[in-house]
Protein backbone atom coordinates (compact mmCIF):
# COMPACT_ATOMS: atom_id res chain seq x y z
CA UNK A 1 0.00 0.00 0.00
CA UNK A 2 1.56 3.24 -0.98
CA UNK A 3 1.45 5.97 1.30
CA UNK A 4 1.35 9.44 0.09
CA UNK A 5 1.78 11.59 3.13
CA UNK A 6 0.95 15.49 1.23
CA UNK A 7 -2.48 13.97 -0.53
CA UNK A 8 -3.01 11.96 3.44
CA UNK A 9 -3.16 14.97 5.33
CA UNK A 10 -5.72 16.83 2.66
CA UNK A 11 -7.86 13.88 3.20
CA UNK A 12 -7.79 13.59 6.88
CA UNK A 13 -8.77 17.49 7.35
CA UNK A 14 -11.73 16.36 5.63
CA UNK A 15 -12.39 13.36 7.46
CA UNK A 16 -11.65 15.36 10.48
CA UNK A 17 -14.53 18.07 9.87
CA UNK A 18 -17.36 14.87 9.12
CA UNK A 19 -15.96 13.38 12.45
CA UNK A 20 -16.46 16.44 13.92
CA UNK A 21 -20.41 17.04 12.49
CA UNK A 22 -21.54 13.41 13.59
CA UNK A 23 -21.64 13.73 17.09
CA UNK A 24 -24.30 11.51 18.63
CA UNK A 25 -25.80 12.46 21.43
CA UNK A 26 -28.68 10.24 23.59
CA UNK A 27 -31.37 12.91 22.17
CA UNK A 28 -31.12 11.64 18.45
CA UNK A 29 -34.19 10.28 16.83
CA UNK A 30 -33.79 6.92 16.18
CA UNK A 31 -34.17 5.47 12.47
CA UNK A 32 -36.24 3.28 10.26
CA UNK A 33 -34.28 0.37 8.89
CA UNK A 34 -34.77 -1.39 5.23
CA UNK A 35 -36.53 -4.55 5.28
CA UNK A 36 -37.42 -7.23 2.09
CA UNK A 37 -39.50 -4.76 0.45
CA UNK A 38 -36.56 -2.30 0.07
CA UNK A 39 -34.58 -5.06 -1.33
CA UNK A 40 -33.79 -6.58 -4.62
CA UNK A 41 -32.04 -9.46 -4.76
CA UNK A 42 -29.98 -10.09 -7.79
CA UNK A 43 -29.41 -14.19 -8.58
CA UNK A 44 -27.18 -15.52 -11.14
CA UNK A 45 -29.01 -18.51 -12.92
CA UNK A 46 -26.05 -20.21 -14.45
CA UNK A 47 -24.11 -20.61 -10.59
CA UNK A 48 -26.25 -23.11 -8.28
CA UNK A 49 -24.98 -21.36 -5.13
CA UNK A 50 -26.22 -17.96 -5.88
CA UNK A 51 -29.71 -19.80 -6.92
CA UNK A 52 -29.79 -21.69 -3.60
CA UNK A 53 -28.51 -18.73 -1.68
CA UNK A 54 -31.16 -16.37 -3.75
CA UNK A 55 -33.82 -18.90 -2.57
CA UNK A 56 -33.05 -19.24 0.95
CA UNK A 57 -32.53 -15.33 1.52
CA UNK A 58 -35.89 -14.60 -0.19
CA UNK A 59 -37.39 -16.62 2.44
CA UNK A 60 -35.58 -15.85 5.67
CA UNK A 61 -36.54 -12.17 4.51
CA UNK A 62 -40.02 -12.12 2.95
CA UNK A 63 -38.75 -10.08 -0.12
CA UNK A 64 -41.92 -10.18 -2.89
CA UNK A 65 -41.21 -12.25 -6.05
CA UNK A 66 -41.23 -9.52 -8.33
CA UNK A 67 -38.21 -8.09 -6.65
CA UNK A 68 -36.01 -11.60 -7.54
CA UNK A 69 -34.17 -10.80 -10.32
CA UNK A 70 -32.31 -13.15 -12.56
CA UNK A 71 -29.64 -12.91 -14.70
CA UNK A 72 -27.00 -15.42 -16.62
CA UNK A 73 -23.38 -14.96 -16.83
CA UNK A 74 -20.58 -17.20 -16.70
CA UNK A 75 -19.14 -18.02 -13.45
CA UNK A 76 -15.66 -19.00 -11.84
CA UNK A 77 -13.80 -15.91 -12.70
CA UNK A 78 -12.82 -12.74 -10.47
CA UNK A 79 -13.47 -9.90 -13.04
CA UNK A 80 -16.05 -9.50 -15.56
CA UNK A 81 -15.62 -6.45 -18.41
CA UNK A 82 -17.60 -3.63 -18.58
CA UNK A 83 -19.49 -4.58 -21.71
CA UNK A 84 -20.89 -7.53 -20.18
CA UNK A 85 -21.79 -5.75 -17.14
CA UNK A 86 -23.64 -2.85 -18.59
CA UNK A 87 -25.71 -4.93 -20.65
CA UNK A 88 -26.73 -7.43 -17.31
CA UNK A 89 -27.34 -3.89 -15.21
CA UNK A 90 -29.52 -1.81 -18.10
CA UNK A 91 -31.68 -5.47 -17.47
CA UNK A 92 -31.67 -5.91 -13.78
CA UNK A 93 -32.43 -1.61 -14.22
CA UNK A 94 -35.46 -2.32 -16.29
CA UNK A 95 -36.76 -5.11 -14.20
CA UNK A 96 -36.42 -3.63 -10.52
CA UNK A 97 -39.50 -2.04 -9.19
CA UNK A 98 -39.18 1.60 -8.88
CA UNK A 99 -39.40 1.62 -5.16
CA UNK A 100 -36.45 -0.96 -4.40
CA UNK A 101 -33.99 1.19 -2.46
CA UNK A 102 -31.05 -1.39 -2.30
CA UNK A 103 -29.18 -4.79 -3.96
CA UNK A 104 -28.35 -7.81 -2.57
CA UNK A 105 -25.90 -9.69 -4.93
CA UNK A 106 -25.67 -14.02 -3.93
CA UNK A 107 -22.46 -14.77 -5.55
CA UNK A 108 -19.31 -14.47 -4.53
CA UNK A 109 -17.46 -14.43 -8.14
CA UNK A 110 -17.25 -12.08 -9.83
CA UNK A 111 -16.73 -9.44 -7.36
CA UNK A 112 -14.67 -7.02 -9.56
CA UNK A 113 -16.40 -5.09 -13.01
CA UNK A 114 -12.46 -4.00 -14.23
CA UNK A 115 -11.21 -1.63 -12.29
CA UNK A 116 -14.56 -0.83 -10.13
CA UNK A 117 -15.68 -3.40 -7.10
CA UNK A 118 -18.91 -5.17 -8.19
CA UNK A 119 -21.42 -3.49 -4.89
CA UNK A 120 -20.40 -0.15 -6.38
CA UNK A 121 -20.77 -0.81 -10.06
CA UNK A 122 -24.64 -2.01 -8.96
CA UNK A 123 -24.82 0.70 -6.94
CA UNK A 124 -24.43 3.30 -9.28
CA UNK A 125 -23.32 2.07 -13.09
CA UNK A 126 -19.71 1.70 -14.44
CA UNK A 127 -18.00 4.69 -14.54
CA UNK A 128 -14.22 5.39 -14.92
CA UNK A 129 -14.31 8.66 -12.39
CA UNK A 130 -15.05 5.53 -9.64
CA UNK A 131 -11.73 3.86 -10.69
CA UNK A 132 -7.98 5.53 -10.20
CA UNK A 133 -4.07 4.16 -10.92
CA UNK A 134 -2.04 5.11 -8.29
CA UNK A 135 -3.00 7.71 -5.20
CA UNK A 136 -5.66 9.27 -6.23
CA UNK A 137 -9.29 10.61 -5.27
CA UNK A 138 -12.15 9.15 -6.72
CA UNK A 139 -15.52 9.98 -7.28
CA UNK A 140 -17.74 10.56 -4.05
CA UNK A 141 -20.54 8.61 -2.76
CA UNK A 142 -23.48 11.24 -2.59
CA UNK A 143 -24.92 8.82 -0.33
CA UNK A 144 -22.35 9.72 2.60
CA UNK A 145 -23.41 10.69 5.68
CA UNK A 146 -26.72 10.99 4.66
CA UNK A 147 -29.91 10.69 6.93
CA UNK A 148 -31.90 9.57 3.64
CA UNK A 149 -33.79 6.48 4.36
CA UNK A 150 -34.75 6.25 0.39
CA UNK A 151 -31.12 6.50 -1.31
CA UNK A 152 -32.33 5.81 -5.42
CA UNK A 153 -35.65 8.10 -4.34
CA UNK A 154 -33.16 10.74 -3.02
CA UNK A 155 -30.42 10.24 -5.01
CA UNK A 156 -30.77 7.34 -7.63
CA UNK A 157 -28.18 4.84 -5.84
CA UNK A 158 -29.13 1.43 -4.91
CA UNK A 159 -26.91 0.60 -2.31
CA UNK A 160 -25.48 -2.97 -2.92
CA UNK A 161 -24.08 -5.62 -0.46
CA UNK A 162 -22.78 -9.68 -1.78
CA UNK A 163 -24.02 -12.51 0.10
CA UNK A 164 -20.24 -13.86 -0.07
CA UNK A 165 -19.04 -16.99 1.09
CA UNK A 166 -17.13 -19.96 -0.40
CA UNK A 167 -20.09 -22.24 0.52
CA UNK A 168 -24.18 -22.52 0.69
CA UNK A 169 -23.59 -23.56 3.80
CA UNK A 170 -21.43 -20.46 4.74
CA UNK A 171 -23.56 -18.15 3.26
CA UNK A 172 -26.45 -19.97 5.09
CA UNK A 173 -24.83 -18.71 8.91
CA UNK A 174 -23.98 -15.63 7.56
CA UNK A 175 -28.20 -15.07 6.92
CA UNK A 176 -29.22 -16.80 9.95
CA UNK A 177 -27.12 -15.02 12.26
CA UNK A 178 -28.11 -11.61 10.20
CA UNK A 179 -31.68 -12.47 11.27
CA UNK A 180 -30.67 -13.15 15.12
CA UNK A 181 -29.77 -10.14 15.07
CA UNK A 182 -32.63 -7.97 14.60
CA UNK A 183 -34.35 -5.69 17.49
CA UNK A 184 -31.91 -8.00 20.19
CA UNK A 185 -30.27 -4.54 21.28
CA UNK A 186 -27.09 -6.31 21.79
CA UNK A 187 -24.73 -5.32 25.02
CA UNK A 188 -21.13 -5.54 22.91
CA UNK A 189 -18.52 -2.94 22.34
CA UNK A 190 -16.76 -1.50 19.43
CA UNK A 191 -12.13 -2.12 19.02
CA UNK A 192 -10.45 0.49 17.31
CA UNK A 193 -7.17 -0.70 16.86
CA UNK A 194 -3.90 1.98 15.77
CA UNK A 195 -1.69 -1.26 14.93
CA UNK A 196 2.01 -1.31 13.94
CA UNK A 197 1.04 -1.03 10.38
CA UNK A 198 2.09 2.92 9.48
CA UNK A 199 0.68 2.72 6.18
CA UNK A 200 -2.65 0.53 6.80
CA UNK A 201 -2.96 3.20 10.37
CA UNK A 202 -3.85 6.01 7.97
CA UNK A 203 -7.43 6.38 9.53
CA UNK A 204 -6.92 5.57 12.85
CA UNK A 205 -5.52 9.24 13.50
CA UNK A 206 -9.36 9.76 13.94
CA UNK A 207 -9.87 6.83 16.44
CA UNK A 208 -9.11 8.37 19.86
CA UNK A 209 -11.71 10.94 19.38
CA UNK A 210 -14.39 8.84 18.23
CA UNK A 211 -13.88 6.44 21.39
CA UNK A 212 -13.95 9.99 23.77
CA UNK A 213 -17.22 11.12 21.79
CA UNK A 214 -18.85 7.73 22.42
CA UNK A 215 -18.18 7.82 25.73
CA UNK A 216 -21.25 6.97 28.37
CA UNK A 217 -23.25 6.20 25.00
CA UNK A 218 -21.62 3.21 23.55
CA UNK A 219 -18.50 1.09 24.90
CA UNK A 220 -15.84 2.47 22.45
CA UNK A 221 -11.95 0.92 23.35
CA UNK A 222 -8.95 2.76 21.29
CA UNK A 223 -5.99 0.37 21.56
CA UNK A 224 -2.43 0.79 19.97
CA UNK A 225 -1.92 -2.96 19.29
CA UNK A 226 -1.85 -5.49 16.39
CA UNK A 227 -3.60 -8.11 18.42
CA UNK A 228 -6.96 -8.08 19.82
CA UNK A 229 -8.06 -11.37 21.60
CA UNK A 230 -10.27 -13.30 23.69
CA UNK A 231 -13.08 -10.54 23.05
CA UNK A 232 -16.41 -11.98 23.55
CA UNK A 233 -18.67 -8.44 22.83
CA UNK A 234 -17.15 -7.74 19.73
CA UNK A 235 -20.14 -5.84 17.65
CA UNK A 236 -17.49 -3.64 15.80
CA UNK A 237 -14.16 -4.02 15.06
CA UNK A 238 -11.83 -1.43 12.88
CA UNK A 239 -7.86 -2.31 11.99
CA UNK A 240 -5.52 -2.04 9.73
CA UNK A 241 -2.97 -4.64 8.84
CA UNK A 242 -2.74 -6.95 5.72
CA UNK A 243 -3.17 -10.41 8.01
CA UNK A 244 -5.68 -9.63 11.20
CA UNK A 245 -4.23 -12.28 14.35
CA UNK A 246 -6.23 -14.00 15.88
CA UNK A 247 -9.51 -12.91 14.70
CA UNK A 248 -10.83 -16.78 15.91
CA UNK A 249 -10.42 -16.13 19.53
CA UNK A 250 -12.61 -13.59 19.71
CA UNK A 251 -17.30 -13.66 19.91
CA UNK A 252 -18.91 -11.49 17.11
CA UNK A 253 -22.19 -10.77 18.35
CA UNK A 254 -25.28 -11.23 15.57
CA UNK A 255 -24.64 -8.31 13.20
CA UNK A 256 -20.98 -7.27 14.15
CA UNK A 257 -19.19 -5.50 11.67
CA UNK A 258 -15.30 -5.66 11.09
CA UNK A 259 -12.91 -4.73 8.57
CA UNK A 260 -9.59 -4.07 8.20
CA UNK A 261 -7.86 -1.37 6.03
CA UNK A 262 -5.10 -2.99 3.59
CA UNK A 263 -4.88 -3.03 -0.65
CA UNK A 264 -6.97 -5.99 -1.40
CA UNK A 265 -8.79 -7.63 1.06
CA UNK A 266 -11.78 -7.12 -0.74
CA UNK A 267 -10.33 -9.34 -3.20
CA UNK A 268 -12.10 -12.25 -2.14
CA UNK A 269 -10.55 -15.22 -3.77
CA UNK A 270 -6.87 -15.73 -4.50
CA UNK A 271 -5.23 -12.85 -3.05
CA UNK A 272 -2.20 -12.56 -0.86
CA UNK A 273 -3.63 -10.90 1.98
CA UNK A 274 -6.47 -11.88 4.44
CA UNK A 275 -9.58 -11.70 2.73
CA UNK A 276 -12.80 -9.97 4.11
CA UNK A 277 -14.10 -13.78 3.89
CA UNK A 278 -12.31 -14.61 7.32
CA UNK A 279 -14.25 -11.89 9.10
CA UNK A 280 -17.51 -13.86 7.83
CA UNK A 281 -15.98 -16.97 8.75
CA UNK A 282 -15.10 -15.18 12.55
CA UNK A 283 -18.78 -14.54 12.95
CA UNK A 284 -19.08 -11.42 11.45
CA UNK A 285 -22.16 -10.17 9.75
CA UNK A 286 -20.39 -7.44 7.38
CA UNK A 287 -17.13 -6.54 6.41
CA UNK A 288 -15.50 -4.05 3.39
CA UNK A 289 -12.43 -4.41 1.80
CA UNK A 290 -10.98 -2.98 -1.84
CA UNK A 291 -10.64 -5.37 -4.91
CA UNK A 292 -7.50 -3.66 -6.54
CA UNK A 293 -5.32 -0.95 -4.82
CA UNK A 294 -6.72 2.17 -3.58
CA UNK A 295 -3.71 3.87 -2.09
CA UNK A 296 -4.43 4.45 2.00
CA UNK A 297 -7.01 7.22 1.68
CA UNK A 298 -9.62 7.19 4.78
CA UNK A 299 -12.01 8.31 2.64
CA UNK A 300 -11.90 4.79 0.62
CA UNK A 301 -12.53 2.96 3.83
CA UNK A 302 -15.69 2.96 6.16
CA UNK A 303 -15.33 5.55 8.40
CA UNK A 304 -16.25 4.41 11.57
CA UNK A 305 -17.83 7.45 13.73
CA UNK A 306 -20.35 7.06 10.81
CA UNK A 307 -21.43 3.41 10.87
CA UNK A 308 -22.07 3.59 14.89
CA UNK A 309 -23.81 6.87 14.00
CA UNK A 310 -26.16 5.17 12.06
CA UNK A 311 -26.45 1.47 13.18
CA UNK A 312 -26.57 2.38 16.89
CA UNK A 313 -29.66 4.82 15.92
CA UNK A 314 -31.42 1.98 14.03
CA UNK A 315 -30.11 1.69 10.18
CA UNK A 316 -29.50 -1.53 8.41
CA UNK A 317 -26.34 -2.63 7.86
CA UNK A 318 -26.36 -1.93 4.52
CA UNK A 319 -27.25 1.96 5.41
CA UNK A 320 -25.10 2.18 7.59
CA UNK A 321 -21.92 0.57 6.04
CA UNK A 322 -22.74 2.19 2.63
CA UNK A 323 -23.12 5.56 4.42
CA UNK A 324 -19.84 5.06 5.94
CA UNK A 325 -17.84 5.32 2.72
CA UNK A 326 -16.80 8.49 0.91
CA UNK A 327 -15.19 6.86 -1.92
CA UNK A 328 -16.61 3.44 -2.27
CA UNK A 329 -15.76 3.14 -6.03
CA UNK A 330 -12.66 0.52 -5.11
CA UNK A 331 -14.35 -1.35 -2.29
CA UNK A 332 -17.03 -3.85 -1.75
CA UNK A 333 -19.44 -4.65 0.74
CA UNK A 334 -20.07 -7.93 1.99
CA UNK A 335 -22.64 -9.75 4.49
CA UNK A 336 -26.10 -9.15 5.33
CA UNK A 337 -27.73 -6.59 4.06
CA UNK A 338 -30.72 -6.06 6.06
CA UNK A 339 -29.19 -7.12 9.51
CA UNK A 340 -30.75 -4.23 11.79
CA UNK A 341 -29.61 -5.07 15.72
CA UNK A 342 -30.30 -1.81 16.71
CA UNK A 343 -33.62 -0.97 14.48
CA UNK A 344 -36.89 -0.12 16.02
CA UNK A 345 -40.18 -2.24 15.84
CA UNK A 346 -42.10 1.27 15.93
CA UNK A 347 -40.37 2.92 12.60
CA UNK A 348 -40.36 -0.95 11.30
CA UNK A 349 -43.91 -2.19 11.28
Amino acid sequence: MRNRIIQLLILGITFGQTYRALAITPNLPPLPAFSGKDLALIVNDNDPVSVRIGKYYQQKRQIPAEQVIHVKFKTGRDSMPEDEFSAIKHAVDQNTPVGVQAFALTWMQPYRVDCMSITTAFALGFDQAFCATGCVETQANPYYASHSSKPYTDFKIRPTMVLAGQTFEAVKQLINRGGRSDYSRPQGSAYLLKTSDTARSSRALFFPGIAAKYQGIWPVTYLETDVLRDKHDVMFYFTGLTHVPEINSNTFLPGAIADHLTSTGGMLTGGKQMSILEWLKAGATGSYGTVVEPCNFPAKFPNPDIVLHYYLRGNSLIEAYWKSVAQPGQGIFIGDPLAKPFAHHELND
